[in-house]
């Protein structure tokens, strides 16, 4: 009996630091969608969001569900987002190339509490 509620607790802890960590990047990503300058850099924060943080969620919730069925799926829902995210963000970033989306270059400086630039 000890055994076994060990091995849940483990799998528990296990699960609970994958998904937190999960979040942290789903969070990180949500962030750099907001105050990345320019197109390319908002559809990296977005990618690595989609890929790392939905992965690592996912693999936190295969942990807590154990060997069934249910862990399977999730584990293929996972395999399937792992394939076409990257994928799916190379193409909108080739087509937004091809469109004639320029990056932008220069290195972001703020302006003064002033206002004027020098």
């Amino acid at each position: 009996m000890i055994g076994a509620e060990i091995l849940s607790i483990i799998q528990n802890i296990v699960s609970v630091a994958l998904v937190a960590s999960g979040l942290v990047f789903v969070l990180a990503g949500a962030v750099g969608v907001l105050r990345l300058p320019d197109f390319y850099t908002r559809l990296h924060a977005a990618g690595v969001t989609d890929t790392l943080g939905a992965e690592l969620v996912l693999i936190g919730l295969a942990v807590q569900a154990g060997f069934t069925l249910l862990a399977a799926k999730i584990l293929l829902v996972g395999l399937f987002l792992f394939l076409t995210s990257p994928t799916s963000t190379h193409a909108i970033a080739d087509a937004a190339h091809k469109a004639g989306l320029e990056p932008i270059l220069k290195r972001f400086h703020p302006q003064p509490p002033g206002g004027k630039d020098k």
